[in-house]
């Protein structure tokens, strides 16, 4: 009889690859929602911004795709244009967004509070930062400057079309390993705000933290955040933290200044020779 035997990866994490907009800046990720509401109100179909936020994390040309293709919008569209939305309407509004999003990335280029504090824990345990987005290599062109002023500069960066095609595909995560020269997959954790950052992470086969309160699923500034009553605020929480779990999550944080206790937790289940 013949044994098939599995290596189990006992070492300790070696990256932590982080999303961008909602995750380490942009406190709610409104950078791209004004853009979208206004791309499609350009072409006379008008969206809410539950529409604008329905799919973040997209690569923008694909979440622009993804709007024009929830039923509501889809109905709009037809009953303006007398035709559904074509692939032609997609490259149009996208064009038209670019230098829309380009015009107001450094207003909020702000981090969001324990990013440096976070990185830097990392960083102490010999953990490489790097990073993934659903923004164009032109749009990260304004934003990254913008963060290293303000001290935040991970090791590796690999925008939405540096490679094939962007999340829910690993493709962005497999670029960011031979970038930062690290190995098995099960050594690094993916760390981010939308359901497609979970799905990317799962995809490349990394440990996935979700960030409840920080970015897209909760939608509000830092201070509608810390306003919410505290019921409501729990109520969230819930709600978000359910979803992120049931999309595959392992772990899930409040924001970017709690996620090195579940760093913690996986260095732990690694040290057992657990596989995300």
């Amino acid at each position: 009889m013949d044994f098939v035997f599995r290596r189990s990866y006992r070492g300790g994490l070696k990256a932590v690859i982080l999303d961008w907009a909602g995750t380490t800046v942009d406190y709610g990720s409104f950078a791209p929602t004004a853009a979208f509401i206004k791309v499609f109100a350009s072409h006379g179909v008008t969206i809410e911004l539950g529409h604008a936020r329905a799919p973040m994390g997209l690569m923008k040309k694909d979440h622009l795709r993804a709007i024009s293709r929830l039923p509501e919008v889809a109905a709009r569209w037809q009953a303006g244009h007398g035709r559904p939305c074509t692939e032609g309407d997609v490259n149009a509004m996208f064009a038209e967004f670019v230098p829309l999003q380009i015009e107001v990335l450094a207003d909020y280029a702000g981090l969001i509070p324990g990013t440096l504090e976070t990185v830097r824990e990392f960083r102490a345990q010999g953990i490489k930062i790097g990073s993934t987005t659903g923004y164009t290599r032109e749009m990260m062109n304004v934003l990254v400057p913008e963060a290293s002023r303000n001290g935040y500069e991970p090791d590796a960066l690999v925008a939405a079309n540096d490679v094939p095609a962007g999340r829910p595909y690993p493709w962005m995560v497999y670029r960011n390993l031979i970038e930062l020269g690290v190995f098995p997959a099960e050594a690094c954790v993916k760390i981010g705000d939308t359901l497609v950052d979970i799905e990317e992470g799962l995809n490349a086969g990394l440990w996935i933290i979700g960030l409840a309160l920080s970015g897209n699923e909760l939608g509000l500034t830092r201070t509608e955040a810390e306003a919410l009553p505290p019921e409501a605020r729990a109520t969230r929480r819930h709600e978000i933290r359910a979803r992120m779990l049931q999309m595959g999550a392992h772990y899930v944080a409040d924001g970017i200044w709690d996620a090195a206790e579940a760093v913690s937790e996986i260095q732990a289940r690694l040290a057992q020779g657990e596989r995300p």
